[in-house]
């Protein structure tokens, strides 16, 4: 059985967060099913991590924009006053 997984370099930062998801979703999978190689299964753990951090930074930035959108809405609020 021949590993799957994507080791582009690069190619990881290049994601969108449905595209990492949907990739570290299937990585899950293939984890929790089994019947991979020790080889296999690491390779699938260490690119799990990139997944999940690429889903992290995207959602650390949807964070970021709706504090700032939020508090821009509280400073216009309290200038309207």
């Amino acid at each position: 059985m021949t590993s799957e997984v994507d080791e582009t370099p690069g190619m990881t930062e290049a994601l969108g967060y449905e595209q990492a998801r949907d990739e570290l979703i299937e990585v899950v999978r293939r984890l929790e099913a089994g019947g991979t190689t020790l080889e296999e299964s690491l390779a699938l753990w260490e690119r799990g991590e990139e997944l999940a951090k690429v889903c992290r930074r995207w959602l650390d930035g949807a964070r970021a924009r709706l504090d700032a959108a939020l508090a821009e809405e509280t400073a216009d609020e309290a200038d309207a006053e």
